[in-house]
């Protein structure tokens, strides 16, 4: 029995120790996938920590730029066209010189004017902008001129330095509506003629450069402007030449939705001794002095010559009167007086309403004094206006012009389009 003993003894012995290779087998590869994921999870996590630290310093890097860069960090460009088409049909058979004058004075601009305007937003108050003008307006007869290709027509910069005070600069084609407070009534250039469409002709004058500062406290504003115009420029043969302006607005909040406008412009027109062009933008310090030209021998010798001091100033003054009745109509009007030669004063009244997406219509009465035995011109427009869609608008109306002798009936059709 020994033997037999002997042999299940090892066969026991035989089948555990088979048993616990097994079981060591078993027992290694389930830890083996546990100690990788412990691994990759050591592993992983000190590679997040890496790319954190590589983040925190890029943002301090970030961070640091942005504080002492450049002002045009985050800035938002917006670009505005319009294209404006306008004609007239003259219901008259023979139209003569006088005819002629009657419609330049009644501020009829026919033609095409395109407009392009980039505006941008500096440090989150400021604004810059800058305006692109191809107009046909004012060149030519029935289209035979063309007109001015696409050129930059104005730059304009405005700093909010707080909720009262603010700053502009107009180094290229200013006027004193850009330095002043516009009028809702007129600004919008919705009318037929100038008379109804831009208040009075004070704010539409192009003035050169411009500097302006504007304060505002409570309901009153007060804008104060100097302006260069024609620097760099010699004396056009019409007496055209470069002058020095000051342009100065109070405007006050009658009750809510009526505003006074009181405005002034005083002109001192450069000494023509001064004709040196050192450039656009450039001017000495001198020229800032008036003085006498020096005569000449020519001159100082006949006692009848051409006087050389013409450093005669000159100036406008326009009062202008406002009232929003509602959401879309509007009502006001204007005077301007101007103090250069005769008594000579422009006035408008016009009426409007321009609903948004609907049918709207204007009405304007308009003229012009200068003094008690020279020409009156007188003119009254009506018009209806179309607006298709938030884009396109169309507005026939007619205009009927007095100038002296002169009697004019004028259709005129305008139409559009901004995108």
């Amino acid at each position: 029995m020994e033997p037999i003993t002997l042999v299940v003894d090892k066969l026991k012995g035989f089948a555990k120790s088979s048993q616990d290779f097994v079981d060591g087998l078993v027992h290694r590869r389930d830890r083996k996938p546990i100690e990788i994921l412990k691994r990759l999870q050591r592993e992983a996590f000190s590679d997040l920590m890496r790319l954190r630290d590589r983040q925190d310093k890029v943002e301090r890097i970030l961070s640091y730029k942005s504080s002492a860069g450049s002002p045009f960090k985050e800035v938002n460009t917006h670009v505005r066209g319009e294209v404006d088409v306008s004609g007239a049909l003259l219901m008259k058979d023979n139209v003569g010189q006088q005819d002629y004058d009657a419609f330049n004075r009644a501020g009829m601009r026919t033609g095409i004017d395109s407009r392009l305007t980039f505006e941008t937003t500096i440090r989150q108050k400021d604004t810059l902008v800058a305006e692109f003008v191809a107009s046909q307006k004012g060149h030519g007869y029935l289209g035979d001129d063309f007109g001015s290709p696409l050129s930059l027509a104005k730059v304009l910069y405005v700093a909010n330095v707080s909720d009262w005070f603010s700053a502009v600069a107009v180094p290229v084609g200013a006027q004193c509506r850009d330095v002043g407070v516009a009028a809702s009534c007129f600004h919008q250039g919705k009318g037929l003629t100038d008379f109804s469409s831009f208040g009075p002709p004070i704010l539409n004058q192009h003035n050169g450069s411009a500097f302006g500062l504007m304060v505002s406290k409570s309901n009153i504003i007060a804008s104060l402007a100097q302006f260069a115009s024609g620097l760099g420029k010699e004396p056009c043969a019409d007496g055209i030449r470069s002058c020095f302006s000051t342009f100065g607005q109070v405007v006050c909040q009658i009750s809510e939705g009526t505003k006074l406008s009181l405005m002034g412009l005083h002109q001192v027109p450069r000494p023509l001794g001064q004709e040196f062009r050192f450039g656009a933008l450039t001017m000495p310090v001198g020229i800032l002095r008036l003085r006498k030209a020096p005569k000449t021998s020519v001159e100082a010798s006949d006692p009848v010559g051409i006087n050389t001091e013409e450093n005669i100033s000159s100036g406008s003054f326009a009062v202008m009167l406002e009232s929003e009745l509602d959401e879309s109509t509007r009502i006001g009007g204007w005077i301007e007086m101007k103090n250069s030669g005769p008594k000579h004063l422009q006035w408008a009244v016009s009426v409007s309403d321009s609903p948004e997406n609907e049918f709207g219509w204007g009405l304007s009465l308009g003229g012009i004094l200068k003094g008690p035995t020279s020409w009156n011109h007188f003119q009254a427009e009506a018009s209806l206006r179309f607006n298709l869609g938030k884009r396109f608008s169309l507005q026939p109306g007619l205009v009927y012009i007095m100038d002296g002798n002169a009697r004019l009936p004028i259709v005129m059709c305008r139409s559009n389009w901004s995108l």
